[in-house]
């Protein structure tokens, strides 16, 4: 895609700074380091988000993600765990629509980033719960 900033940054056409490059993959670090480390792990070809992946390339992407994220850690003493986030479509602040993974190694519970999950287990029985899950499971049979 010839608008897209991430098919531009894949294709060198501004300027970045590569960690990890292959012919399926290229990683690099996010120019607003939300910690030192912050990475960014793209596809080469242009797809929007998570639910566009194909099995073949769900698998060679994430296939590569733990050597990223080990060689991340190991390159700083300092860094005691990461996060790996993969936000999709615009309600869950992805703000770029090229589907792209988040590494963000995380120094201490100090660091400026941080996740905040509602508690709403009080509105969920087990009925509700299963409810729930047969919707999910009735959609992964249809997929099989």
């Amino acid at each position: 895609m010839n608008d897209c900033i991430f098919c531009k940054i894949v294709r060198n056409e501004i300027p970045n700074v590569t960690v990890y490059e292959d012919d399926v993959v290229k990683a690099f670090l996010d120019i607003t380091q939300v910690t030192p480390g912050h990475t960014l792990l793209v596809p080469k070809v242009h797809i929007p988000d998570i639910f566009a992946y194909d099995t073949e390339l769900a698998a060679a992407v994430f296939e590569r993600l733990p050597k990223i994220a080990r060689a991340i850690k190991a390159s700083d003493p300092a860094i005691k765990g990461m996060n790996i986030l993969n936000n999709n479509g615009k309600v869950a602040y992805q703000s770029v629509f090229h589907s792209h993974i988040y590494l963000i190694p995380r120094y201490s519970d100090q660091d400026d980033f941080g996740m905040h999950f509602g508690d709403h287990s009080a509105q969920y029985d087990t009925e509700k719960l299963e409810a729930v899950a047969d919707k999910i499971r009735t959609q992964l049979e249809a997929q099989a």
